[in-house]
């Protein structure tokens, strides 16, 4: 009798006991058990930064970067299908995401650097590495500085800083980049409003938004992504780390004008109609540029506005894998 209740008590206490908590870097995708299966949520510490990627599949590497105000949550959609055929590394950035510590700098250089350890860290050469918005300009240093490490080189939807476009040209371009390169000013102007604040950007540089002569104000962003950009952009420090992106560029521009043309093989794609100037003004810089090509009925945010093009585009310049 006295054993019959001691299995009660057990089986009770085994009933009560909750569930596992998901920690925050992986609550995003807890509801999706494919991308749960494939994917892999893992920490490094690098050069006194504790770095988050997701990592998964098999065959050839590929590292993906993003670029502002998102994070590697920014590729989640076309993962599962570039990780059929490589292991895809998902990285966020030196002091963004759920990466935590301060990076020496916020220039695509210094960036490029701490990924490459990273890499390294990790075993991974000879990778493609590919980049969206300031990310792309981060793929573009890895492939200057690391050209035996990068065996293709995807730049997505940035005007390169350098001989073509320098600072005060950058900031000329839009409204939000002569924000956010202001000291002190876009952290105290956003303050506690920041999912407000990407909710109301991201629809502006989207397909048909105001960036592109529209007046389109619906974001390609669904508010569960947005949540998940904003988690951790309220964090003072991301917050700047994610404006000094922008506080930089000026480096970037003397960097890029400085680097060795990157002879890597390159594919460059753009919002729909924008891949003259960006295929323009990447040229100055990248002598191996294999295909450029608009994103149809995509503005910016080319995976979210239009990822199965995006992906059969990366596919088909990656290779099989094998």
């Amino acid at each position: 009798m006295i054993r019959a209740l001691a299995l009660v008590l057990v089986l009770v206490t085994a009933c009560a006991t909750p569930p596992a908590e998901v920690p925050e870097h992986a609550a995003a995708t807890q509801h999706d058990p494919a991308f749960a299966r494939t994917f892999r949520h893992e920490f490094a510490d690098v050069d006194g930064v504790r770095m988050h990627y997701v990592a998964g599949g098999k065959g050839t590497p590929v590292v993906l970067l993003h670029g502002w105000p998102q994070t590697w949550y920014g590729w989640w959609q076309i993962m599962p299908a570039l990780a059929e055929h490589h292991t895809v590394y998902a990285v966020d950035l030196p002091g963004l995401g759920d990466s935590t510590g301060a990076p020496t700098g916020y220039d695509k250089a210094t960036l490029a650097r701490y990924v490459h350890s990273l890499m390294v860290k990790l075993g991974v050469r000879d990778a493609g590495v590919v980049g969206h918005d300031l990310g792309a300009a981060v793929a573009f240093q890895y492939a200057a500085q690391f050209p035996d490490d990068t065996a293709r080189l995807g730049y997505l939807d940035l005007p390169l800083p350098g001989p073509a476009v320098d600072a005060a040209g950058y900031r000329s371009l839009s409204w939000h980049i002569a924000f956010h390169m202001q000291p002190r000013v876009p952290e105290t102007v956003v303050g506690n409003d920041v999912r407000d604040y990407l909710a109301l950007f991201y629809p502006q540089v989207s397909f048909g938004g105001s960036a592109f002569g529209g007046t389109a104000d619906r974001s390609p962003f669904s508010d569960a992504e947005i949540d998940e950009y904003a988690r951790t952009y309220r964090r003072p420090a991301v917050l700047s780390g994610g404006f000094d992106l922008y506080r930089t560029i000026d480096r970037d521009v003397r960097d890029t004008t400085a680097a060795a043309p990157v002879t890597t093989p390159a594919l460059v794609l753009a919002a729909q109609g924008q891949i003259d100037p960006i295929r323009t003004i990447a040229a100055t810089r990248m002598t191996n540029i294999v295909r450029a090509v608009d994103v149809p009925r995509a503005g910016h945010w080319l995976v979210e506005e239009n990822p199965e093009f995006v992906t059969a585009e990366l596919l088909r310049f990656l290779g099989n894998g094998s």
